[in-house]
């Protein structure tokens, strides 16, 4: 038991995963705020540009089949919006990274590049790693 306990906090505090958890909470934490956008930005801006449309408030109703049952309402409006949150939350991702991506680009242009050996240097160590392995 105490070797799988061993075994999972050695996996637990890999490099990779503690990255990953990290990046759930800032995903989760920029997904809200993209959505607060959207809803209180973008949202009012195109209603008003349509019309004063809530897209949260289309909805379908069908009647019922059965007497007595109530109608089905389904809404759409709410499908609209999260599509439509989507799509920002993607966007705003995408430029994030498209950022993030230049800056990186910018460091390895920046970076002085590895200088070139020469022939007699390439060789010299050749010799050098093989006196190693004599040794």
């Amino acid at each position: 038991m105490r070797k799988l306990i061993t075994e999972f906090k050695e996996f637990a505090m890999r490099g990779n995963v503690m990255d990953m958890a990290v990046g759930v909470v800032i995903g989760a934490a920029f997904g809200k705020i993209v959505s607060s956008l959207v809803a209180d930005i973008i949202m009012p801006v195109l209603s008003l540009i349509t019309g004063r449309i809530n897209l949260t408030a289309l909805t379908m109703t069908i009647p019922a089949a059965l007497e007595g049952a109530k109608p089905i309402t389904i809404t759409y409006g709410n499908f609209l919006q999260t599509v439509l949150d989507f799509i920002a939350i993607a966007f705003s991702i995408f430029l994030v990274i498209k950022a993030a991506n230049r800056l990186k680009r910018k460091k390895e242009a920046a970076a002085p590049a590895a200088p070139e050996i020469s022939r007699e240097e390439a060789l010299l160590t050749e010799i050098r790693d093989l006196l190693k392995k004599e040794n």
